[in-house]
């Protein structure tokens, strides 16, 4: 809970740790040009606190539109989005406590690691936090458990970032945005260019920070495997739509949804639907992992 003195005798409380909601929201980019394409079409849903809510749907679905809508970066032309109570009516000219809404609301985008510019590793945790109005002598004793925490060794706190591989700047710049401290983290396509190895390290570290430190994660992805894994509800969007919310599992059993926004299901569910050609029907059921998948393959065959 944010309180800002508005004024000699009033203040007004913010908390943006609560469900994030769209109420017709409209986005429209280029309007009354040639280029004029709609984004986002009177947009209704809920993204609940607490949970990891992953967004899926093709390119110029509007994915990435929803999430900049989130914390200000844009502002709907129609409708509404509220963030806890606080909330973003169309048409806004200024944000008021934008840094509180930024810092609370941290957005990663799909390369973090061009955001990384100063002469160290630890410099450029701090950025963030130092200037939200955080101590620096507070957040620096910070930076060696944020490293450890997107498992980077601690001892890098002074090395440069651009001595760094790829994957390990994408670490730093991941550290500086949960250095902000803030209740919800959103990261759009934030394992685009790794490899497998470095995807799955991510997503441990974002499944942990929702886990066990209750953070929200909002996650915009073309990897249907890391949905099913780790989400706990998906947002289909499809040519500006909301098409459909769900669990994972209500998800990819919807053949005719997963046709229609042209996205093939997780592996698994690729493996489900070829036994059920066969017979034995998984589709059903909730699975996340091999390990689930073959428990119930097990009992299905009475084994």
């Amino acid at each position: 809970m944010y309180k800002y003195k508005k004024s000699q005798s009033k203040n007004v409380n913010y908390d943006f740790s609560g469900d994030v909601v769209f109420e017709n929201v409209t986005y429209t980019y280029s309007k009354n040009t040639p280029l004029e394409f709609n984004a986002l079409r009177q947009a209704n849903l809920t993204i609940k606190k607490g949970l990891i809510t992953a967004i899926i749907g093709t390119t110029g679905s509007g994915k990435s539109t929803l999430i900049q809508l989130i914390n200000g970066l844009i502002i709907a032309e129609t409708g509404r989005t509220i963030i806890g109570n606080f909330q973003l009516p169309a048409s806004t000219k200024k944000i008021k406590y934008v840094k509180p809404l930024r810092k609370e609301i941290g957005l990663v985008f799909q390369f973090p690691e061009y955001q990384l510019f100063q002469e160290s590793i630890e410099k450029d945790i701090a950025f963030g936090p130092i200037t939200m109005g955080v101590p620096k002598d507070e957040i620096m004793k910070k930076v060696p458990e944020l490293l450890k925490m997107v498992d980077l060794p601690e001892d890098y706190v002074s090395r440069s970032p651009f001595a760094l591989s790829g994957g390990q700047k994408r670490r730093v710049a991941i550290a500086g945005i949960i250095a902000m401290d803030g209740n919800t983290l959103v990261l759009d396509e934030p394992t685009g260019g790794l490899d497998p190895q470095g995807e799955e390290d991510f997503m441990r570290i974002f499944e942990s920070l929702n886990k066990d430190k209750g953070k929200r994660i909002i996650i915009v992805t073309h990897n249907m495997d890391h949905v099913l894994k780790i989400a706990d509800e998906v947002i289909v969007m499809h040519e500006g739509d909301v098409k459909k919310i769900g669990k994972p599992f209500e998800i990819f059993r919807d053949t005719k949804l997963l046709k229609l926004i042209d996205i093939q299901p997780p592996k698994l569910y690729q493996l489900a639907y070829k036994l059920k050609d066969k017979g034995v029907d998984l589709t059903q059921d909730e699975f996340r992992t091999i390990d689930d998948f073959v428990k119930l393959l097990k009992k299905k065959r009475g084994k």
